[in-house]
């Protein structure tokens, strides 16, 4: 589909609800790669939202590979305050 094409599509209305959620069209949605995640930008008065590629690592995974290094949540704290007192 064309940048024209697009833009002429993409004169939609999008209603926000009481829990201040917008459903974005499906014609536009159908033009972007597959994303769950959007940057929320403020532009002159113009709210600007900006596909976000994210790992699609799971929770679990991490998990377990801390385990396997025998790291626990006592390390990743000392970790961050070392860093901090580095600073």
């Amino acid at each position: 589909m064309s940048r024209k094409q697009l833009k002429q599509e993409a004169d939609l209305l999008a209603k926000l609800t009481s829990k201040n959620r917008i459903t974005i069209p499906k014609t536009i949605m159908n033009n972007l790669p597959p994303v769950d995640y959007f940057n929320v930008v403020l532009r002159d008065g113009t709210v600007v939202l900006e596909p976000i590629q994210t790992a699609n690592t799971e929770t679990e995974s991490i998990r377990l590979k801390m385990r396997e290094l025998g790291l626990t949540e006592d390390s990743v704290a000392d970790a961050v305050r070392w860093a901090r007192d580095k600073t």
